[in-house]
C-alpha cells in the first residue's frame, strides 16, 4: 500500500504511466526497423541493447544515418571503459592498451578474449563494430577515433592517482564524460541535423557531460564505498571528516550532509551551459537525447541534497516521475520549467546553517534567471478536482498492476551510465 500512497499524491505519475504504457513512449523513443539492416548492425544494436537498455532506447530513436554513429560510438567507448575496469588486466599492460585502443579501429582482426567483465563480448567480438566503424562516413569515423584516443589517455591517466583537487575532479568527469559530450556534439553536427555551432562549442558540450557525471559520482557514494571507489574530490571533503569512508558513519551524519551539499551546489553550476546547449538544438530526436538525461540528473540532485540517505541506501526519483520527465522534456520553455521547478525544491531545503548556502542560493538564482516560468508547462502538475478524483479511483484499481511496469524505465532513473 506504500506504493499507493506515494501515487495519491502524485496523480500527474499515474496519468503519465498509462500514457507511457499505452504508446506514449513512442513519442519519445519511436521503434527503430531491425530487420533491414546488415547482419552486422544488427549484432552491433543487439550489444547496445545488452549493455544498455537504458541509452539504447534513445540511441534508437535519433534520425537516420546518426542512430548508427551513435550506436557504434557507444560500442567503441563500452569496450574501452570494459579495459578500463577490468581488475584482472595487468597495469603494464592495460597502460598501452588504453593508449593505442583508437588504432584497434582499423584493425580488422584486432580482439581482446581475456577479459573477466560482464561487457566483455564487445572485446571478444571487437571486429564486428570495428568493421561497421570502418563501413560510416569518414567524417563520423574521424570524431569517434578521436574521441577513443583522448579519452583512452585520460582513463590510463587516472588508473593510479586519486581525486584530489576540485579541479582534477573535473578533469576526471571531463575524460569519462566531458569527451563524450564533446563527441557526441560534434557528431550532431557532422550529420547536419545539428548547426555547426553544436559541435563547435566544447564548453558547453563538456558541461552537458560533466553535470551527468558529477551527478552520478554524487549520489553513488554508498556504492563505490563498498566497491573499494573514491570520485569525491580529497579538497572538498576532507574538510569535513580524515577519510572519505567517515562520511558514512551515524556520528558523521551532520558534516556528511553539509559535504554532499557543497558536491551538489559545485554541480549545480553546470545548468546554464546545459539549457544554453539545449536551447541551440534543432533536431526533435536529438533534443530528446539530450534533454531526457539532463532532467534525469537535475531530479536526481532535488532527491538528494540535504538528504542522509544518500550515506545509508540508495536515493532514487519515482518510476512515474521519471516517465513524467520523460514524456514533459521534448522542447526547451518545457526543460526550463523543469529546471525551475527542482532547483526551487533545492531552495526550500537549504539549511541556514550549512556552510555552503550562500553560494547554492547564488547559482540557482542564476538559474532561475535562465528558466523563469511562463510557458504552460510551469504550471504542469495543477489537476483539476475532477481528475484528481479519477486518478485516486484509477490507483485504487491499478496500482498492483502498474508497480510491474517496464523494466527499462527504471533503468532511465539510474540518470544513465559513466
Amino acid at each position: 500500500m506504500e506504493l499507493l500512497r506515494k501515487w495519491l499524491g502524485h496523480p500527474e505519475d499515474i496519468y503519465n504511466l498509462l500514457r507511457f504504457k499505452m504508446g506514449g513512449y513512442r513519442t519519445v523513443m519511436p521503434r527503430m526497423d531491425t530487420d533491414s539492416l546488415g547482419c552486422g548492425l544488427r549484432t552491433c544494436y543487439r550489444y547496445l541493447n545488452q549493455t544498455s537498455r537504458s541509452f539504447a532506447a534513445v540511441i534508437q530513436a535519433l534520425d537516420g544515418e546518426l542512430r548508427h554513429a551513435v550506436c557504434i560510438f557507444y560500442l567503441v567507448l563500452r569496450a574501452l571503459d570494459t579495459v578500463e575496469d577490468d581488475m584482472s588486466i595487468p597495469l603494464d599492460v592495460k597502460v598501452p592498451m588504453l593508449h593505442e585502443f583508437h588504432s584497434h579501429l582499423y584493425q580488422p582482426d584486432w580482439k581482446y578474449t581475456e577479459s573477466k567483465e560482464k561487457d566483455r563480448q564487445v572485446l571478444e567480438d571487437f571486429p564486428t563494430i570495428s568493421m561497421e566503424f570502418r563501413n560510416l562516413s569518414k567524417v563520423y569515423q574521424d570524431v569517434i577515433s578521436d574521441i577513443c584516443h583522448k579519452m583512452g589517455v585520460g582513463m590510463a591517466e587516472f588508473l593510479e592517482k586519486k581525486v584530489d583537487s576540485q579541479h582534477e575532479w573535473d578533469k576526471y568527469c571531463h575524460y569519462v564524460a566531458g569527451l563524450v559530450g564533446i563527441g557526441l556534439s560534434r557528431l550532431f553536427s557532422a550529420s547536419e541535423l545539428e548547426d555547426s555551432i553544436v559541435g563547435q562549442d566544447t564548453d558547453l558540450a563538456n558541461s552537458m557531460g560533466l553535470f551527468l557525471q558529477k551527478t552520478n559520482i554524487i549520489r553513488d557514494y554508498l556504492e563505490d564505498q563498498l566497491e573499494g571507489r573514491e570520485f569525491w574530490p580529497r579538497e572538498v571533503w576532507s574538510r569535513y571528516a580524515k577519510k572519505l569512508s567517515d562520511l558514512a558513519k551515524p556520528e558523521n551524519i551532520d558534516v556528511a550532509v553539509q559535504c554532499l551539499n557543497e558536491l551538489i551546489t559545485n554541480a549545480l553550476h553546470h545548468v546554464p551551459d546545459v539549457l544554453t546547449y539545449l536551447s541551440r538544438l534543432k533536431n526533435q530526436s536529438v533534443f530528446n537525447f539530450c534533454a531526457i538525461p539532463q532532467v534525469m540528473a537535475i531530479a536526481t540532485l532535488a532527491a538528494c541534497y540535504n538528504n542522509q540517505q544518500v550515506f545509508r541506501g540508495v536515493v532514487k526519483i519515482r518510476k512515474g516521475q521519471a516517465v513524467t520527465l520523460m514524456m514533459d522534456a521534448t522542447n526547451i520553455q518545457a526543460v526550463k520549467a523543469i529546471m525551475y521547478q527542482y532547483v526551487e525544491e533545492i531552495y526550500q531545503k537549504i539549511p541556514s546553517t550549512d556552510p555552503s548556502s550562500n553560494k547554492t542560493q547564488q547559482v540557482i538564482s542564476s538559474i532561475r534567471a535562465m528558466s523563469l516560468p511562463g510557458s504552460p508547462m510551469a504550471s504542469r502538475h495543477h489537476y483539476s478536482p475532477i481528475y484528481l478524483s479519477c486518478a485516486m479511483l484509477l490507483a485504487a484499481l491499478s496500482w498492483q498492476y502498474l508497480s510491474t511496469l517496464s523494466k527499462a524505465t527504471e533503468e532511465f532513473v539510474q540518470a544513465g551510465e559513466n
